[in-house]
Protein backbone atom coordinates (compact mmCIF):
# COMPACT_ATOMS: atom_id res chain seq x y z
CA UNK A 1 0.00 0.00 0.00
CA UNK A 2 1.18 3.38 -1.02
CA UNK A 3 0.80 6.04 1.31
CA UNK A 4 0.69 9.82 0.67
CA UNK A 5 0.39 13.12 2.45
CA UNK A 6 -0.33 16.72 1.79
CA UNK A 7 2.79 18.59 0.56
CA UNK A 8 4.14 21.18 3.13
CA UNK A 9 3.75 23.36 0.15
CA UNK A 10 0.00 23.72 0.03
CA UNK A 11 -0.38 23.97 3.75
CA UNK A 12 1.71 26.59 3.76
CA UNK A 13 -1.32 28.11 1.30
CA UNK A 14 -3.87 27.45 4.01
CA UNK A 15 -5.05 30.85 6.26
CA UNK A 16 -4.02 32.75 2.71
CA UNK A 17 -6.52 35.02 0.61
CA UNK A 18 -6.99 32.92 -3.01
CA UNK A 19 -6.40 35.25 -5.55
CA UNK A 20 -7.44 32.93 -8.28
CA UNK A 21 -8.98 29.45 -8.45
CA UNK A 22 -9.18 26.72 -11.01
CA UNK A 23 -10.55 23.08 -11.57
CA UNK A 24 -9.28 19.55 -12.23
CA UNK A 25 -11.68 16.70 -12.57
CA UNK A 26 -10.26 13.42 -11.50
CA UNK A 27 -11.31 9.85 -12.00
CA UNK A 28 -10.86 6.83 -9.18
CA UNK A 29 -11.16 2.95 -9.86
CA UNK A 30 -11.52 1.98 -6.21
CA UNK A 31 -13.88 4.82 -5.09
CA UNK A 32 -15.97 4.72 -8.39
CA UNK A 33 -16.08 8.04 -8.33
CA UNK A 34 -15.40 11.18 -10.01
CA UNK A 35 -13.69 14.35 -8.02
CA UNK A 36 -13.64 17.96 -8.35
CA UNK A 37 -10.63 19.07 -7.34
CA UNK A 38 -9.74 23.21 -6.99
CA UNK A 39 -6.55 24.60 -7.34
CA UNK A 40 -6.51 27.90 -5.79
CA UNK A 41 -3.73 30.58 -5.86
CA UNK A 42 -2.99 33.11 -3.28
CA UNK A 43 -1.77 36.56 -3.52
CA UNK A 44 1.49 35.37 -2.42
CA UNK A 45 1.82 33.04 -5.47
CA UNK A 46 1.23 29.92 -3.34
CA UNK A 47 -1.24 27.19 -4.45
CA UNK A 48 -3.45 24.84 -2.40
CA UNK A 49 -5.34 22.17 -4.13
CA UNK A 50 -8.36 20.39 -2.21
CA UNK A 51 -11.41 18.05 -3.08
CA UNK A 52 -13.98 20.37 -3.88
CA UNK A 53 -16.75 17.47 -3.75
CA UNK A 54 -17.12 14.50 -5.50
CA UNK A 55 -19.89 11.95 -7.39
CA UNK A 56 -19.78 8.14 -6.93
CA UNK A 57 -20.88 7.41 -10.55
CA UNK A 58 -19.30 5.97 -14.31
CA UNK A 59 -19.94 2.49 -13.55
CA UNK A 60 -17.49 -0.05 -11.45
CA UNK A 61 -13.93 1.08 -13.05
CA UNK A 62 -14.24 4.74 -13.93
CA UNK A 63 -11.29 5.32 -16.45
CA UNK A 64 -11.28 7.93 -18.40
CA UNK A 65 -13.10 11.32 -18.51
CA UNK A 66 -13.60 14.16 -21.19
CA UNK A 67 -14.92 17.64 -20.69
CA UNK A 68 -17.29 19.45 -23.67
CA UNK A 69 -16.72 22.82 -22.06
CA UNK A 70 -19.19 24.15 -24.25
CA UNK A 71 -21.73 22.38 -23.10
CA UNK A 72 -20.80 21.66 -19.37
CA UNK A 73 -20.72 18.21 -19.62
CA UNK A 74 -18.14 15.55 -18.86
CA UNK A 75 -18.10 12.01 -20.81
CA UNK A 76 -17.02 9.07 -18.33
CA UNK A 77 -15.79 5.74 -19.65
CA UNK A 78 -16.40 2.66 -17.62
CA UNK A 79 -13.47 0.28 -17.77
CA UNK A 80 -15.77 -3.39 -16.45
CA UNK A 81 -16.00 -6.08 -18.91
CA UNK A 82 -14.27 -7.88 -21.66
CA UNK A 83 -14.62 -9.58 -24.58
CA UNK A 84 -13.54 -13.25 -25.30
CA UNK A 85 -13.68 -17.16 -25.71
CA UNK A 86 -15.96 -17.17 -22.22
CA UNK A 87 -18.55 -14.20 -23.26
CA UNK A 88 -19.14 -11.19 -23.24
CA UNK A 89 -19.54 -8.19 -20.85
CA UNK A 90 -20.62 -4.37 -21.09
CA UNK A 91 -19.45 -1.78 -19.26
CA UNK A 92 -20.77 1.49 -19.26
CA UNK A 93 -21.04 5.28 -20.96
CA UNK A 94 -22.07 8.39 -18.58
CA UNK A 95 -22.76 12.22 -19.15
CA UNK A 96 -22.48 14.56 -16.47
CA UNK A 97 -23.58 18.08 -15.92
CA UNK A 98 -20.61 19.71 -14.23
CA UNK A 99 -22.25 23.45 -13.10
CA UNK A 100 -20.32 27.12 -12.80
CA UNK A 101 -18.94 25.39 -9.86
CA UNK A 102 -17.77 22.35 -10.83
CA UNK A 103 -20.38 19.94 -9.12
CA UNK A 104 -21.60 17.21 -10.73
CA UNK A 105 -24.71 15.09 -11.56
CA UNK A 106 -25.76 12.51 -13.75
CA UNK A 107 -27.39 13.28 -16.70
CA UNK A 108 -27.59 9.61 -18.76
CA UNK A 109 -26.35 6.63 -18.28
CA UNK A 110 -25.61 3.40 -21.10
CA UNK A 111 -24.42 0.12 -21.15
CA UNK A 112 -25.04 -0.80 -24.49
CA UNK A 113 -21.18 -0.64 -25.92
CA UNK A 114 -18.60 -3.40 -25.89
CA UNK A 115 -16.82 -3.26 -22.23
CA UNK A 116 -13.63 -1.69 -20.82
CA UNK A 117 -13.78 1.60 -21.94
CA UNK A 118 -10.37 3.09 -21.72
CA UNK A 119 -10.15 6.81 -23.26
CA UNK A 120 -12.54 8.62 -25.35
CA UNK A 121 -12.98 11.71 -27.87
CA UNK A 122 -15.32 14.03 -28.87
CA UNK A 123 -15.69 14.53 -32.63
CA UNK A 124 -17.79 17.01 -34.91
CA UNK A 125 -20.05 16.13 -37.34
CA UNK A 126 -22.18 18.76 -39.54
CA UNK A 127 -25.42 18.41 -37.33
CA UNK A 128 -23.99 17.99 -34.23
CA UNK A 129 -21.54 15.69 -31.80
CA UNK A 130 -20.42 12.76 -31.40
CA UNK A 131 -18.27 10.38 -28.83
CA UNK A 132 -15.47 7.71 -30.08
CA UNK A 133 -14.49 4.97 -27.20
CA UNK A 134 -11.98 2.98 -27.24
CA UNK A 135 -12.87 -1.02 -25.21
CA UNK A 136 -9.69 -2.10 -24.23
CA UNK A 137 -10.82 -5.73 -23.30
CA UNK A 138 -13.91 -5.43 -25.37
CA UNK A 139 -11.42 -5.26 -28.16
CA UNK A 140 -13.61 -3.15 -30.24
CA UNK A 141 -14.33 0.65 -30.85
CA UNK A 142 -17.75 2.30 -30.72
CA UNK A 143 -19.51 5.69 -31.35
CA UNK A 144 -22.46 7.51 -29.82
CA UNK A 145 -24.71 10.52 -31.00
CA UNK A 146 -24.70 13.36 -28.43
CA UNK A 147 -26.40 14.35 -26.36
CA UNK A 148 -25.93 10.85 -24.77
CA UNK A 149 -29.82 9.99 -23.49
CA UNK A 150 -30.49 7.33 -20.92
CA UNK A 151 -29.92 3.09 -22.36
CA UNK A 152 -28.68 5.18 -26.08
CA UNK A 153 -27.54 2.23 -28.50
CA UNK A 154 -24.26 3.30 -29.88
CA UNK A 155 -23.79 4.39 -33.52
CA UNK A 156 -21.73 2.05 -34.37
CA UNK A 157 -19.19 -0.78 -33.13
CA UNK A 158 -16.19 -1.85 -34.68
CA UNK A 159 -15.29 -5.38 -33.36
CA UNK A 160 -11.71 -6.65 -33.55
CA UNK A 161 -9.72 -9.79 -33.75
CA UNK A 162 -6.13 -11.54 -34.15
CA UNK A 163 -5.82 -14.89 -35.50
CA UNK A 164 -2.82 -15.56 -33.05
CA UNK A 165 -1.07 -13.84 -30.30
CA UNK A 166 1.15 -10.83 -31.00
CA UNK A 167 5.19 -10.61 -30.34
CA UNK A 168 4.16 -10.17 -26.97
CA UNK A 169 1.55 -13.12 -26.40
CA UNK A 170 0.74 -12.13 -22.33
CA UNK A 171 -0.30 -8.39 -23.27
CA UNK A 172 -1.17 -9.24 -27.09
CA UNK A 173 -3.25 -11.72 -27.13
CA UNK A 174 -5.90 -9.71 -28.47
CA UNK A 175 -6.68 -6.25 -29.73
CA UNK A 176 -6.31 -3.73 -27.40
CA UNK A 177 -7.55 -0.52 -28.41
CA UNK A 178 -6.18 2.23 -25.39
CA UNK A 179 -7.01 5.62 -27.07
CA UNK A 180 -9.41 7.82 -29.37
CA UNK A 181 -7.90 10.66 -30.64
CA UNK A 182 -8.64 13.52 -33.34
CA UNK A 183 -5.89 14.38 -35.95
CA UNK A 184 -5.65 17.99 -36.43
CA UNK A 185 -8.19 18.28 -38.86
CA UNK A 186 -10.96 16.53 -37.23
CA UNK A 187 -11.88 14.46 -40.04
CA UNK A 188 -10.61 11.23 -38.90
CA UNK A 189 -10.46 9.42 -35.32
CA UNK A 190 -6.84 7.42 -34.64
CA UNK A 191 -7.37 4.86 -32.51
CA UNK A 192 -3.33 2.77 -31.19
CA UNK A 193 -4.39 -1.05 -30.65
CA UNK A 194 -1.57 -2.00 -28.10
CA UNK A 195 -2.24 -5.91 -28.53
CA UNK A 196 -2.76 -5.73 -32.03
CA UNK A 197 0.41 -3.43 -32.59
CA UNK A 198 -1.61 -0.95 -35.23
CA UNK A 199 -2.90 2.16 -35.27
CA UNK A 200 -6.40 2.37 -36.64
CA UNK A 201 -7.66 4.63 -38.69
CA UNK A 202 -11.10 6.33 -39.12
CA UNK A 203 -12.50 8.68 -41.86
CA UNK A 204 -15.73 10.81 -40.51
CA UNK A 205 -18.74 10.72 -42.51
CA UNK A 206 -19.27 14.87 -41.34
CA UNK A 207 -22.86 14.45 -43.03
CA UNK A 208 -24.10 11.69 -40.23
CA UNK A 209 -21.05 11.31 -38.07
CA UNK A 210 -19.90 7.75 -38.79
CA UNK A 211 -16.85 6.34 -39.17
CA UNK A 212 -15.44 4.36 -41.91
CA UNK A 213 -12.20 2.58 -41.83
CA UNK A 214 -9.14 3.69 -43.37
CA UNK A 215 -5.69 1.54 -43.93
CA UNK A 216 -4.22 1.54 -40.74
CA UNK A 217 -0.64 2.26 -39.43
CA UNK A 218 1.62 -1.22 -39.27
CA UNK A 219 3.71 -0.15 -35.76
CA UNK A 220 6.59 -1.71 -34.56
CA UNK A 221 6.20 -5.71 -33.69
CA UNK A 222 6.05 -5.88 -29.82
CA UNK A 223 5.85 -2.06 -29.37
CA UNK A 224 2.39 -2.19 -28.03
CA UNK A 225 0.89 1.38 -29.19
CA UNK A 226 -0.80 3.24 -26.04
CA UNK A 227 -1.41 6.26 -26.68
CA UNK A 228 -0.75 8.89 -29.18
CA UNK A 229 -0.57 13.05 -30.04
CA UNK A 230 -0.24 15.44 -33.25
CA UNK A 231 2.08 18.19 -33.48
CA UNK A 232 1.60 20.36 -36.79
CA UNK A 233 3.61 23.76 -37.97
CA UNK A 234 0.94 25.89 -37.01
CA UNK A 235 2.32 24.66 -33.33
CA UNK A 236 5.35 25.61 -33.51
CA UNK A 237 7.01 29.26 -32.13
CA UNK A 238 7.14 31.42 -34.92
CA UNK A 239 11.19 32.37 -34.04
CA UNK A 240 12.36 28.56 -34.45
CA UNK A 241 10.02 27.95 -38.01
CA UNK A 242 10.25 25.27 -40.08
CA UNK A 243 13.15 23.30 -41.54
CA UNK A 244 13.16 22.83 -45.25
CA UNK A 245 11.33 19.83 -46.13
CA UNK A 246 10.46 19.17 -43.18
CA UNK A 247 6.93 17.44 -42.85
CA UNK A 248 3.66 20.03 -41.72
CA UNK A 249 1.88 17.60 -39.35
CA UNK A 250 3.72 14.93 -37.48
CA UNK A 251 1.98 11.73 -34.84
CA UNK A 252 4.35 10.64 -32.00
CA UNK A 253 3.13 7.48 -30.24
CA UNK A 254 4.15 5.86 -26.92
CA UNK A 255 5.03 1.96 -26.93
CA UNK A 256 4.01 1.09 -23.92
CA UNK A 257 5.72 -2.53 -24.53
CA UNK A 258 9.13 -1.37 -26.23
CA UNK A 259 9.38 1.78 -23.99
CA UNK A 260 10.22 3.75 -27.18
CA UNK A 261 8.67 6.70 -28.76
CA UNK A 262 8.13 6.38 -32.59
CA UNK A 263 7.26 10.10 -34.64
CA UNK A 264 5.56 9.74 -38.06
CA UNK A 265 4.61 12.11 -40.69
CA UNK A 266 1.82 12.49 -41.73
CA UNK A 267 0.53 12.94 -45.07
CA UNK A 268 -3.17 13.35 -47.03
CA UNK A 269 -3.14 11.92 -50.03
CA UNK A 270 -6.35 12.74 -52.38
CA UNK A 271 -7.67 9.17 -51.77
CA UNK A 272 -9.33 10.49 -48.39
CA UNK A 273 -7.21 8.31 -45.91
CA UNK A 274 -3.75 9.27 -44.25
CA UNK A 275 -0.75 8.44 -45.35
CA UNK A 276 2.61 7.39 -42.66
CA UNK A 277 6.08 7.70 -42.84
CA UNK A 278 8.29 6.68 -39.98
CA UNK A 279 10.91 9.08 -39.24
CA UNK A 280 11.97 8.90 -35.82
CA UNK A 281 12.25 5.93 -33.11
CA UNK A 282 13.80 7.69 -29.28
CA UNK A 283 14.28 6.34 -26.07
CA UNK A 284 12.48 9.03 -23.70
CA UNK A 285 14.76 7.55 -20.88
CA UNK A 286 18.90 8.21 -20.30
CA UNK A 287 19.52 4.82 -21.62
CA UNK A 288 17.00 1.97 -21.79
CA UNK A 289 13.74 2.51 -19.96
CA UNK A 290 13.97 0.11 -16.66
CA UNK A 291 13.16 -3.28 -16.61
CA UNK A 292 9.54 -3.76 -15.44
CA UNK A 293 9.24 0.04 -16.11
CA UNK A 294 6.38 0.91 -19.20
CA UNK A 295 5.32 4.47 -20.95
CA UNK A 296 1.84 5.37 -20.13
CA UNK A 297 0.81 8.84 -20.94
CA UNK A 298 2.03 11.36 -23.84
CA UNK A 299 1.73 15.02 -24.31
CA UNK A 300 3.03 17.81 -26.39
CA UNK A 301 3.21 21.48 -25.25
CA UNK A 302 5.06 24.22 -27.92
CA UNK A 303 8.03 22.03 -29.20
CA UNK A 304 8.42 19.59 -26.29
CA UNK A 305 7.10 15.94 -25.88
CA UNK A 306 6.15 14.54 -22.70
CA UNK A 307 5.72 10.81 -21.77
CA UNK A 308 4.96 9.24 -18.19
CA UNK A 309 7.26 6.42 -16.95
CA UNK A 310 5.87 4.22 -14.90
CA UNK A 311 7.24 2.17 -12.05
CA UNK A 312 11.21 3.21 -12.85
CA UNK A 313 10.83 4.34 -9.35
CA UNK A 314 13.99 6.85 -10.19
CA UNK A 315 13.39 9.80 -7.62
CA UNK A 316 13.45 7.44 -4.53
CA UNK A 317 10.84 5.07 -5.27
CA UNK A 318 9.04 8.05 -7.17
CA UNK A 319 8.34 7.25 -10.77
CA UNK A 320 8.85 9.93 -13.89
CA UNK A 321 8.24 12.33 -16.43
CA UNK A 322 10.55 12.31 -19.27
CA UNK A 323 10.58 15.88 -21.47
CA UNK A 324 11.93 15.31 -25.18
CA UNK A 325 12.27 18.39 -27.13
CA UNK A 326 11.60 18.57 -30.85
CA UNK A 327 14.37 19.17 -33.63
CA UNK A 328 13.26 21.66 -36.83
CA UNK A 329 13.16 17.81 -38.76
CA UNK A 330 10.05 16.64 -36.14
CA UNK A 331 12.71 14.32 -34.49
CA UNK A 332 13.10 14.15 -30.63
CA UNK A 333 16.18 14.37 -28.35
CA UNK A 334 16.04 13.61 -24.87
CA UNK A 335 16.64 16.28 -22.63
CA UNK A 336 15.82 14.69 -18.77
CA UNK A 337 13.29 13.11 -16.44
CA UNK A 338 11.94 14.44 -13.57
CA UNK A 339 9.74 13.41 -10.87
CA UNK A 340 6.39 12.23 -11.15
CA UNK A 341 5.96 12.85 -7.40
CA UNK A 342 4.08 9.96 -6.88
CA UNK A 343 3.78 5.92 -8.25
CA UNK A 344 2.47 5.06 -11.85
CA UNK A 345 2.10 8.06 -13.14
CA UNK A 346 -1.20 6.91 -15.58
CA UNK A 347 -1.93 9.95 -16.50
CA UNK A 348 -1.27 13.74 -16.91
CA UNK A 349 -2.30 17.04 -18.40
CA UNK A 350 -1.04 20.43 -19.16
CA UNK A 351 -2.91 23.56 -19.00
CA UNK A 352 -3.71 26.09 -21.52
CA UNK A 353 -1.73 28.77 -20.11
CA UNK A 354 1.52 26.05 -20.31
CA UNK A 355 2.54 26.72 -17.09
CA UNK A 356 1.23 24.24 -14.74
CA UNK A 357 1.49 19.91 -14.92
CA UNK A 358 -1.37 18.09 -13.23
CA UNK A 359 0.09 14.33 -13.06
CA UNK A 360 -2.23 11.68 -11.75
CA UNK A 361 -0.17 9.12 -10.00
CA UNK A 362 -2.40 5.55 -9.51
CA UNK A 363 -1.22 3.68 -7.53
CA UNK A 364 -0.48 6.63 -4.49
CA UNK A 365 -3.29 8.25 -5.67
CA UNK A 366 -2.07 11.69 -5.28
CA UNK A 367 -2.27 14.58 -8.23
CA UNK A 368 0.78 16.52 -7.99
CA UNK A 369 1.18 20.00 -9.74
CA UNK A 370 4.07 21.19 -11.26
CA UNK A 371 5.25 23.87 -12.57
CA UNK A 372 6.61 24.26 -16.32
CA UNK A 373 7.98 27.08 -18.10
CA UNK A 374 6.39 27.81 -21.46
CA UNK A 375 9.51 29.55 -22.72
CA UNK A 376 12.06 26.43 -22.42
CA UNK A 377 9.47 23.34 -21.21
CA UNK A 378 11.47 22.51 -18.53
CA UNK A 379 9.62 21.21 -15.49
CA UNK A 380 10.02 22.55 -12.03
CA UNK A 381 8.88 21.51 -8.59
CA UNK A 382 6.16 20.39 -7.17
CA UNK A 383 3.68 23.16 -5.75
CA UNK A 384 0.41 21.34 -4.01
CA UNK A 385 -0.05 17.56 -4.00
CA UNK A 386 -3.00 15.51 -2.90
CA UNK A 387 -4.24 12.40 -2.13
CA UNK A 388 -7.78 11.58 -3.93
CA UNK A 389 -9.72 8.72 -3.21
CA UNK A 390 -7.12 5.95 -1.05
CA UNK A 391 -3.87 4.23 -2.96
CA UNK A 392 -4.05 1.32 -5.20
CA UNK A 393 -2.63 -2.10 -5.47
CA UNK A 394 0.00 -2.97 -8.07
CA UNK A 395 -1.32 -4.99 -10.71
CA UNK A 396 -5.27 -3.79 -10.13
CA UNK A 397 -7.73 -1.91 -11.47
CA UNK A 398 -7.21 0.27 -8.44
CA UNK A 399 -6.37 4.01 -7.25
CA UNK A 400 -6.44 7.11 -9.52
CA UNK A 401 -7.30 6.51 -12.95
CA UNK A 402 -7.63 9.76 -15.19
CA UNK A 403 -7.15 14.12 -14.65
CA UNK A 404 -8.09 16.82 -16.28
CA UNK A 405 -8.46 20.76 -16.12
CA UNK A 406 -11.41 22.27 -16.34
CA UNK A 407 -10.73 24.49 -19.23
Amino acid sequence: MFLRYTSPLVLLSFGLASATATRLYATHYSTKSVYTLSLDRASDGSYALTEASSLETCGTYPSWITLDSATRTIYCSDEYGWTNAGGRANGSLTALAADEEGILSEIAVTGTAPGSGVHNVIYDGEDGQFLAVAHYSGSAISTYKLPLEDNADALQVFEFAMSEPGAVPDRQEAPHPHQALLDPTGAFVLVPDLGADLVRVFAIDKSNGELSTCPSLNYTAGGGPRHGVFWTAEDAPKIRGRAPGAPHTVLYIAGELNGEVEAFAVSYPTGGCLGFRQIDVDVPYPETVPEGASLGEIRLAGNNVYVSVRLDAAFDGDDSLANLRRTQEGKLEFEEITSSYGVLPRTFAINKAGDLVAIGNQLSSNVAIVTRDPETGALGEVVADLLVGVPGEPNTLEGLSSIIWDE
